[in-house]
């Protein structure tokens, strides 16, 4: 995804977009992965984890081979850049990862898997950056294109010979098929919905969407900031980002499986909940880019905690039968904030600089830990809380 998103700006340099063209392609890439995050967890449900790691690894495969025909001159670049955005909407690996591990493992040992999970992602988001920026200064913007399309075709090649038809026991598969009852659509937005309706389930999903937003606004203002208010050079802003994937590799693989061992879920979640209001204080007082260094192992520790324990939390209180289709709407969150974030950040960000970022953060995640301190325990997760 970082490949994509370079080189993706990159691109749109070269035939001539100027940002607020390639403020157009995000939201567009944004809103496609919203709508198409739950119907992917849905379509993983139904037709099992091979056929839902064929489908994304085959939808990024799509991706990165319109990608790589707009990079020739004798076609239409613009066009097809912005056309490569359209198979975004299947692409879910990581959600379709996590409901293989989420079927795979026990309830008392998800966050930790869940962790381990996302250490393998953040190896691959630094390595997969370094990647493509070496190969596109040696080798020109189309070499790390069609790099990632042979990779893409090599994951569906493996997802077709070495990914199990389904992870889910035989218990999930009669309940999700009762005799009698006709097979629920893919598309069937109603039983989705219907999900956020069980008890205990919304809670914690608003507690996932709105303590997370405002440090997703700061994150997807990150590139203008650094720019701006740091005044850094494009390679310095990549090293602190290389800073913040090395971070969220250690507490997401390490740190995070450690604690869920030792605390409940419910006691975590109000502790990334109390780092995001301490995050946020400092954030509102920082001054240069020293001080963000300082302030970002909390930031990193909120944001792991936040999502490795609401989305063990929700994928408990649901049947196992309907554990990607959670997982799918967990998904979802982040490119709701990549669809909001542009207009309502530059807005923020322009009208009171930096520190309303902070105060924003330290405001919403207040009155959250306050309810979080007074909520009761919701009878179907009363051993996560």
């Amino acid at each position: 995804m970082c490949l994509f998103n370079q080189c993706s700006q990159y691109l749109s340099r070269r035939l001539g977009l100027d940002s607020a063209a390639f403020s157009y392609q995000q939201t567009i890439f944004g809103v496609l992965q919203l709508l198409g995050g739950p119907v992917f967890g849905r379509f993983a449900d139904q037709r099992g984890a091979r056929a839902a790691f064929t489908l994304s690894f085959l939808a990024s495969s799509a991706l990165y081979l319109l990608l790589a025909a707009a990079c020739s001159p004798a076609l239409p670049g613009v066009p097809l850049l912005f056309a490569s955005r359209l198979p975004g909407a299947l692409m879910h690996t990581l959600p379709a990862a996590q409901m293989a591990i989420t079927d795979l493992s026990a309830p008392e040992e998800r966050p930790a898997a869940l962790g381990r999970l996302g250490l393998c992602f953040g190896v691959g988001v630094i390595f997969g950056s370094l990647l493509g920026g070496t190969l596109s200064s040696t080798c020109g913007i189309q070499c790390p294109v069609i790099v990632a399309l042979v990779v893409s075709l090599l994951g569906a090649v493996l997802s077709l010979t070495c990914i199990p038809t389904s992870t889910k026991g035989a218990s999930a598969h009669a309940q999700a098929a009762l005799p009698g009852k006709p097979k629920a659509s893919v598309f069937d937005l109603k039983a989705i919905t219907c999900l956020l309706l069980q008890p205990g389930v919304l809670p914690v999903f608003l507690v996932k969407v709105i303590c997370g937003f405002p440090s997703g606004l700061f994150m997807v203002m990150f590139s203008l900031i650094s720019m701006d208010f740091f005044q850094l050079e494009a390679a310095q802003a990549g090293y602190l980002m290389s800073f913040f994937g090395v971070l969220q590799m250690v507490f997401q693989g390490l740190v995070i499986g450690r604690l869920s061992s030792r605390f409940s879920e419910g006691a975590l979640l109000r502790a990334s909940v109390l780092a995001f209001s301490v995050v946020g204080l400092a954030m509102a007082l920082m001054a240069n880019v020293f001080h963000l260094c300082l302030l970002m192992p909390g930031l990193v520790f909120s944001l792991c905690a936040l999502n490795v324990v609401t989305d063990s939390m929700l994928t408990n209180a649901v049947s196992a039968s309907d554990t990607g289709t959670m997982l799918g709407l967990c998904a979802s969150v982040q490119p709701l904030t990549r669809t909001l974030g542009p207009t309502l950040g530059g807005l923020l960000y322009h009208r009171f600089g930096v520190p309303v970022f902070g105060h924003v953060q330290l405001a919403v995640n207040f009155l959250v830990l306050l309810v979080l301190w007074r909520q009761p325990v919701p009878p179907k997760m009363d051993k996560a809380w």
